[in-house]
Parts: structure tokens; sequence; C-alpha cells
């Protein structure tokens, strides 16, 4: 198998999704803010897709918190550094650059840690929507700060319930 794409229906718009052979590497918005780097996103094609399609509606609709789906991110190796760190931020949990920086070792590079941020290819998988400025205001999104809204909306937990009735 060789690059292809499909697109499928979502509650933030029409996702395009890529693979090379088994893994995926790629997820896009309509309107996504940076060009994919892919030479091409191949022939359009749903088969192989699957998969990766149940868990995305299974993560709208609140079923699941984790992405169990083949990977392979392109990208230089200080950015598959950066995607790798956001895979660990939990279903939920916000950071920033710059503590994702000095979880790096070098808390001066919160900029280029931004910067990786932005050219995250695998959207919503790749969880780059977690990490907000160092203020904890939402900053730029390739899908736009609406859909970053959405999505961390969507993640937050359910209000306590404190046994009243209204």
């Amino acid at each position: 198998m060789s690059v292809r794409h499909t697109v499928t229906a979502s509650p933030v718009g029409d996702l395009t999704l890529v693979a090379d052979g088994t893994a995926l590497v790629g997820l896009y918005f309509e309107g996504h803010k940076r060009e994919p780097r892919l030479a091409s996103l191949g022939p359009r094609s749903d088969e192989g897709f699957g998969e990766a399609i149940r868990q995305l509606g299974e993560y709208f609709a609140g079923e699941r918190r984790e992405f169990d789906l083949e990977l392979a991110p392109r990208g230089s190796g200080f950015e598959r550094k950066v995607w790798d760190l956001l895979t660990k931020i939990p279903y939920g949990e916000k950071r920033t650059y710059g503590e994702l920086a000095a979880e790096l070792g070098d808390p001066g590079a919160a900029q280029a840690v931004g910067n990786a941020n932005g050219w995250n290819p695998i959207s919503i998988v790749v969880p780059c929507h977690r990490v907000v400025g160092a203020s904890g205001g939402l900053t730029g999104y390739a899908g736009g700060v609406d859909r970053k809204r959405f999505l961390l909306s969507l993640e937050e937990p359910p209000a306590e319930d404190d046994g009243r009735l209204f």
C-alpha cells in the first residue's frame, strides 16, 4: 500500500485522514491553517481507515480517552519529540508550551515547541489541542480556536453532582 486518504464527517467538520501503508500519517481539518508537508495525499480510498474512523467516533461520543493506532508522523527529530510528548498529555488535561519545553530539558524552547506543535500532522489523535499559552489562554490552532475550544470542552470532566435536584 502507498499513501492514500479518505474523508470522514465529524462534529468539527470533515476530517481528511492520510495513511501510508498501515500507519496514519495525517489528520487534517477542512480549512487547516498549515498545508500538509506531504508531497501528495495520494488517491482517495476508504480502505484501511475503518479503525481510525471507529476510534474517532468513540472519542467524539465521549467513549474513548486514548487512541490506539499506528502513527508515523513525518517531521524533524525535534518535532517528533514534541509530538511524542503531546501523546502523553492525559485526556482532559492541558500543558503549556513552557511546560513541554521544560520536559524536553530546554525551558527556553517554548517558542520552538509552539512551532512544532503547529506542524503536528495528526490533529486530535496527537492532541495538540491540549496545549495552551502560559496564561492558560487558548492560542492558535491549525483547526481554528473554535475547534480547539470544542475539543477541550469535550474532554472536560462532568460537573460534580452534589446531590441536589436542581
